[in-house]
């Protein structure tokens, strides 16, 4: 463990010249075509073979062992978001209007650093390990078209690692989570349908404002009445437009909202009493409703075996005073749960926070940063979980 946190924090100039590189130049989702030549071309001079241009823009590397045996999967997101950065640091993004706010240049960085040690090893290693780095997480999810094109086979995958920067965790810390770690995701569309008359004859028509009024209190009553309190779920409106002019009873409201579940469980039978609701109030009150879903991100569930390893590993390079256990799921999303379906395997947060340098603003802000001695901590943990899980 310590010749591989040395091994580590011997590259830590070149990891960071890297993730700089990345930070200037943000791209979006399914944009990704310079970022990807980077990854590529520094593939290229680690003599990794590679695939490039799966699912768009991602990029597929392989490291084969001296030896067969099993195949462990390492990923990293590589999107940037539409944030105007003001950070005052010689890295800035040049790219107006687009930052690196969620440390996908960081994610990226690991898995390069992580990919020339254990390159530099292979003599030594039983098996293969893959190289995912993946576009579109913040946007319309690259995991599962990575998947359907078939980063999971030849070789198959069997186990899979994946970590996040985590601004709240202070440097030299990391954080882990057994069994549901992200929430699942969808987009609630409603559409609620009366019949206009002026506003001074409300009995000649049907309020969809007032219908409208009796759906959502309704939706309300999902979490509170519907779902265990040793549970969690969201169902959040976050828009509603209807009518036309103040003296006309509106003809019909459109509404759109967010429903987060921990479980496929919970999120099936979620989703069946939004339908019902939206479907049955209108009915008795004469009007209609229409409720269409937009199936979003699974719900990540580590798997705890892989999460032992993560923890063995982190206390042998860190120490166990440096492992947070992370006793409640978060219900935002993240796609590396569909890697999950598919492989065993475990998520985890790399703390990156400091406090006296002011890196303490979360991802998505337009003044997150990171420590970068969280680089080559990271880099040390993918070795040894490719390692340990290989032996």
């Amino acid at each position: 463990m310590d010749n591989i946190l040395n091994k580590s924090k011997d590259i830590k100039d070149w990891l960071i010249k890297v993730r700089r590189d990345f930070h200037i130049c943000p791209e979006l989702g399914m944009e990704e075509f310079k970022t990807s030549e980077k990854i590529c071309n520094l593939l290229d001079e680690m003599g990794i073979e590679y695939q490039r241009g799966v699912a768009n823009t991602g990029v597929v590397g392989l490291i084969k062992g001296a030896e067969k045996g099993k195949t462990v999967a390492l990923r990293a997101d590589m999107d940037a978001l539409p944030i105007l950065e003001k950070n005052d640091v010689s890295y800035k993004s040049k790219v107006d209007g687009k930052m690196h706010a969620c440390g996908h240049d960081a994610h990226m960085t690991i898995l390069l650093g992580t990919a020339k040690i254990l390159n530099e090893i292979k003599g030594d290693i039983k098996g293969n390990i893959k190289l995912i780095f993946q576009p579109a997480e913040e946007t319309v999810g690259g995991a599962q078209p990575m998947i359907e094109a078939g980063v999971m086979e030849n070789p198959k995958v069997d186990a899979i690692f994946g970590l996040h920067v985590a601004p709240e965790i202070p440097v030299g810390k990391i954080g882990i989570k057994y069994d549901k770690m992200n929430a699942s995701s969808d987009t609630l569309n409603i559409k609620i349908l009366g019949e206009s008359t002026h506003g001074a004859y409300p009995q000649s028509g049907i309020d969809s404002i007032m219908i409208t009024a009796q759906v959502i209190n309704a939706l309300q009553s999902i979490v509170s009445r519907n779902i265990s309190p040793v549970d969690s779920a969201v169902v959040s409106l976050g828009t509603i437009n209807g009518g036309t002019q103040h003296n006309i009873i509106a003809n019909s409201v459109q509404i759109r909202g967010t429903l987060r579940t921990l479980t496929p469980k919970t999120r099936e039978m979620a989703l069946s009493r939004i339908q019902n609701i939206v479907e049955g109030i209108p009915r008795t009150l004469g009007g209609r409703g229409e409720f269409i879903r937009e199936e979003g991100y699974a719900a990540l569930i580590n798997h705890d075996d892989m999460v032992d390893l993560v923890k063995h590993n982190g206390e042998k390079l860190l120490g166990e005073e440096n492992i947070i256990i992370i006793n409640e799921p978060s219900l935002g999303v993240e796609d590396f749960a569909y890697f999950l379906n598919k492989a065993k395997g475990a998520y985890y947060r790399l703390g990156c926070r400091n406090e006296e340098n002011g890196i303490i603003y979360d991802g998505h802000h337009d003044r997150f940063n990171i420590d970068e001695d969280c680089l080559p901590i990271g880099v040390a943990m993918q070795v040894s979980n490719v390692i340990k899980f290989l032996k």
